[in-house]
């Protein structure tokens, strides 16, 4: 996406429950990932909510809807995906929520440091990977997690978060 497409059809509500390093350089960044993905989607205005926390929390959140009691990276709870006999989450002000995303910033820290490049990048790239998920996209089979990699890897170029 280049830096004078509109992004104002993509709301994004960031709340950080951690202390995080140029948090406002790190909430642009999570904003104009999520605004690449949605135009590159052709999604009609939307709107998701980011909460970047520590370990312990994302490890009770894992525990509890996952049943996996161990801390992970980022966990997607998406509103487009419903199951038998739920409900539709019904779009407010012509805006389409997609869901939540819940990022653990220890682990972007960390995994920055495991794969060699920075912070920014890990956090663009968890983003992507949180809102794909959020899309409906997944990586349980070999297809698939091309398919999500290869996507994922367009949006972070586009916006020069390269390794």
């Amino acid at each position: 996406m280049e830096p004078n497409e509109s992004t104002e059809d993509m709301l994004v509500r960031i709340a950080f429950e951690v202390l995080v390093p140029r948090e406002e350089g790190m909430s642009e960044i999570m904003e104009r990932v999520c605004a690449a993905i949605a135009v590159a989607e052709d999604l009609a205005p939307a709107e998701v909510s980011i909460t970047v926390v520590d370990e312990d929390t994302i490890q009770k959140y894992n525990n509890t809807y996952r049943m996996i009691d161990a801390p992970t990276d980022v966990l997607s709870f998406s509103l487009l995906e419903t199951t038998e006999g739920e409900a539709e989450f019904e779009a407010i002000d012509e805006r389409q929520m997609l869901g939540d995303l819940i990022i653990c910033w220890e682990r972007v820290e960390r995994q920055a440091l495991e794969y060699g490049h920075s912070v920014e990048r890990e956090l663009a790239f968890l983003t992507a990977h949180g809102m794909f998920h959020l899309l409906g996209y997944d990586h349980q089979t070999a297809d698939e997690e091309a398919t999500m990699m290869r996507m994922q890897e367009e949006i972070l170029a586009a916006l020069r978060f390269t390794r």
